[in-house]
C-alpha cells in the first residue's frame, strides 16, 4: 500500500532512511557522515520539514503494516525533483521501489509535470540501474555534481482512457 506520510511516521522514516543510506555510503564515506548522531538528527529535521510542507510530497510504502519504502518529491528552482526514494534493504527486489516510483510518476502526470530530476550517489550502481531501467538518463545540462549523478526523466503524458 502506498500512502501519504504523516508526522506519526517520522521515527520509522528516519530509521529506514538511515539504514538504506548505510548500504550505499558504507566504504565510500566516513561512517559519521551517514550514521553519526549529528547526521541522523539533520536527517530527522529534513524529513519532519518535508512531511509538514504543503509544497512537498512524502509517500510511504507499507507491507504487512510495516514501513518498507519512502519517496519524496518537490519543486526546487522551478523544476520537479525526486529528492528521496529508499527501500528497506530486506525488501529489495520485491516491487516496493517500483510502486513508489510509479506513484511519483502518476502524481507528476496529474500535475502536468513534463520532466523531473534526481541525484544519485555515483557509487550507488544498484540505484542507477533501477532509475535507468525506468527511463532516467544523465541530465544533459548538469550530468554530475561532485559525488552524485544528476538524472533526468521526461515524464510520459498520462494515458487517457
Amino acid at each position: 500500500m502506498i500512502r501519504t506520510a504523516t508526522p506519526a511516521d517520522l521515527d520509522a522514516i528516519v530509521r529506514l532512511h538511515t539504514e538504506a543510506r548505510a548500504t550505499y555510503y558504507r566504504g565510500h564515506l566516513p561512517e559519521e557522515e551517514y550514521l553519526g548522531a549529528g547526521e541522523v538528527g539533520r536527517s530527522r529535521g529534513g524529513w519532519a520539514r518535508a512531511v509538514d510542507r504543503d509544497d512537498a510530497t512524502v509517500l510511504c510504502a507499507e507491507r504487512d503494516g510495516v514501513l518498507a519504502g519512502i519517496a519524496a518529491h518537490a519543486v526546487r528552482d522551478g523544476r520537479m525533483h525526486l529528492t528521496q526514494l529508499h527501500v528497506a534493504p530486506d525488501r529489495w527486489r520485491q516491487g516496493v521501489g517500483t510502486e513508489l516510483h510509479e506513484a511519483c510518476v502518476a502524481a507528476w502526470q496529474r500535475d502536468g509535470v513534463a520532466e523531473a530530476l534526481l541525484e544519485v550517489f555515483v557509487h550507488n550502481t544498484r540505484a542507477q540501474s533501477f532509475y535507468m531501467a525506468r527511463g532516467w538518463a544523465p541530465d544533459p545540462k548538469h550530468p554530475r555534481t561532485s559525488d552524485h549523478l544528476v538524472l533526468r526523466l521526461a515524464v510520459p503524458a498520462a494515458v487517457r482512457a
